[in-house]
């Protein structure tokens, strides 16, 4: 068992509107790996089957919530607006709204390497707390954390499904003779575990780069990125 917590997270339980009540489940989730194997001798667990679990959850919820929203779009669409709110690139937007790389346990390594920056770990960490909230008071109050910080996000209380591939490669067919391509330059973790570097060129000019999960939503994050530097996307 890893020590009880010397830290109530006020300002972070704050921010999200949820006090836990047992504060030993957030630390938990908070937990990247890389701390974890530094303070292993004193028994500290990382956040990774809190991820899984709380990844579970929020791919329900968004299931039913975009089956409920949208009754008249195919599956096709459904799967593109998921992709699009639960991709890791929307996850990072979402844990830095609330500071949550503030409140990251990083070992040395990740702490010098701009960890609390990075991506996959924000986006990670945030279905951690998911997982958390669900362990310590159960599916309702979840839920309500995903409503707030997720589909409720944007102003309005609504979202844009925004399929950055399909917006970059109707600005590029604009103009004839340029060629938009996707390369994989980079794979790395266990086959459960994959995550994928994806850089996007027009013809042979580099104009994004993208992480992710899996290849496509590398391959959205990096045509995002692109978008970015072409002043098309905030």
């Amino acid at each position: 068992m890893s020590k009880p917590s010397q830290k109530n997270y006020s300002r972070f339980q704050n921010e999200i509107g949820y006090k836990f009540k047992n504060i030993a489940l957030l630390e938990r989730a908070l937990t990247h790996s890389s701390y974890a194997n530094e303070n292993r001798a004193a028994g500290v667990l990382d956040n990774e089957r809190f991820e899984f679990l709380g990844d579970s959850i929020l791919g329900m919820n968004t299931a039913l919530y975009l089956f409920n929203k949208y009754p008249d779009e195919p599956e096709g669409e459904l799967t593109k607006m998921r992709s699009s709110l639960v991709c890791t690139g929307a996850l990072c937007d979402r844990a830095k709204a609330i500071s949550l790389g503030d409140e990251l346990r990083l070992g040395h390594g990740e702490e010098s390497g701009g960890g609390r920056e990075r991506p996959s770990i924000l986006a990670d960490a945030f279905e951690a707390v998911i997982g958390a909230i669900y362990l310590d008071s159960g599916e309702e109050s979840a839920r309500s954390f995903i409503k707030k910080f997720v589909f409720d996000a944007e102003k309005g209380g609504e979202w844009s499904v925004t399929d950055y591939k399909t917006t970059l490669q109707e600005i590029v067919q604009k103009n004839r003779g340029e060629m938009l391509s996707y390369h994989v330059i980079e794979s790395n973790g266990p086959d459960h575990e994959r995550s994928f570097t994806v850089e996007v060129m027009i013809n042979s000019n580099h104009i994004g780069t993208g992480h992710g999960h899996s290849k496509k939503e590398a391959e959205q994050m990096a045509a995002r990125e692109a978008l970015k530097l072409m002043g098309m996307e905030q």
